[in-house]
């Protein structure tokens, strides 16, 4: 059983119980246990032996109960911060009353936390997101660390599925215009599935929408609109400033971040090659919670089964992807030493 004694108490709740009812003089009692004869009578007076409050019995205090109470009634009404219930008090009930009482005074009546005072919002239930059926594409664009080989930094342009999280990377030297249409076009050929709907940010790469306006919308004449008509794509927008609307690219996006901080490249070729084996690792070997501990290209399968009309060309995974390990293809990402066959590499 734990006890709290006081820093300075020199007997414990037996050791009062024995004084209290021992019949012996105060004095055999004081050499006995090391106190005062005064300790000693005060024990013998009690029938409770546990240390008292130390707190006054009689606060010092300018505010009658009475004031206390509207004072405690106004904080809890409306719900005024200490300095402004400070000002209305000195005003209109006590000028004498200091901020430190005041705050006391709120504390011993338990209003000293405002915010615990507050009605509390329900808590908004969370909302799982709309399925939706693969086609529908999400793409930004990533800067990219400088080699010491380069000149200049390079952009990692990115694409992802929102039903089956399959990826599509590669890697420009700017990111204009032309550098988004090229990716576009790469990623319509390489796709297995047929895009219908693709979301971008308002980068000047795929959008003429300009931000000084909110109301300004884009004029479809841009290039990058231009080809989505062509590829029979439509071509989405996220809100000016809220790249969360586009996280599932943004998610991905976190993703290569952490590669690119916990790995040390020697060169520019050594970078690139290590983001695309990383891509290549996603799709075809890594679970995802969201599909149900499937990869990307085993959710690609399951929707070819069921819905063959969204893919123009079958999916497959890559030579070798079904026979290696993952512990294999984890080790050739990390740049071990493994036995693969270099005939059978699937990157």
């Amino acid at each position: 059983m734990l006890i709290a004694l006081h820093k300075n108490a020199r007997t414990t709740p037996a050791v009062r119980a024995e004084i209290a009812a021992s019949t012996e003089p105060a004095s055999v009692l004081t050499l006995r246990f090391g106190i005062t004869e005064q300790t000693v009578y005060k024990w013998k007076k009690r029938v409770v032996f546990a240390d008292r409050s130390h707190t006054a019995h009689h606060l010092q205090t300018v505010l009658t109960p009475a004031q206390e109470t509207v004072v405690v009634h106004l904080r809890r009404t409306l719900l005024l911060p200490l300095d402004d219930l400070l000002a209305v008090t000195r005003e209109f009930i006590c000028p004498h009353v200091s901020r430190s009482g005041l705050d006391r005074c709120l504390r011993r009546h338990g209003a000293g936390n405002l915010n615990a005072l507050k009605p509390q919002e329900p808590a908004l239930a969370h909302k799982a997101f709309k399925s939706y059926e693969p086609g529908y594409l999400h793409m930004d664009v990533k800067y990219l660390p400088q080699m010491q080989d380069e000149s200049s930094r390079r952009y990692l342009f990115v694409a992802i599925d929102r039903a089956t999280r399959w990826v599509f990377v590669q890697l420009k030297t700017n990111k204009t215009a032309a550098s988004a249409q090229a990716f576009l076009k790469a990623l319509h050929k390489a796709c297995p599935l047929r895009i219908t709907k693709l979301l971008t940010d308002n980068g000047k790469e795929f959008t003429d929408r300009l931000f000084a306006s909110r109301e300004h919308e884009p004029s479809g004449n841009h290039e990058f609109d231009q080809l989505c008509r062509e590829l029979g794509i439509e071509h989405r927008l996220t809100k000016p400033r809220t790249p969360r609307t586009n996280g599932r690219v943004e998610r991905f996006n976190g993703r290569i971040a952490d590669v690119l901080k916990t790995h040390r490249f020697n060169s520019r070729e050594d970078m690139e090659q290590t983001l695309l084996r990383y891509v290549a690792l996603y799709n075809h070997q890594l679970p995802q919670s969201a599909l149900k501990s499937s990869t990307p290209m085993q959710a690609m399968k399951q929707w070819y089964q069921t819905h063959p009309h969204l893919f123009p060309k079958r999916p497959y995974d890559r030579p070798g992807c079904d026979t290696y390990s993952t512990v294999t293809l984890l080790a050739r990402f990390l740049g071990l030493s493994t036995s693969v066959p270099r005939a059978h590499a699937v990157w």
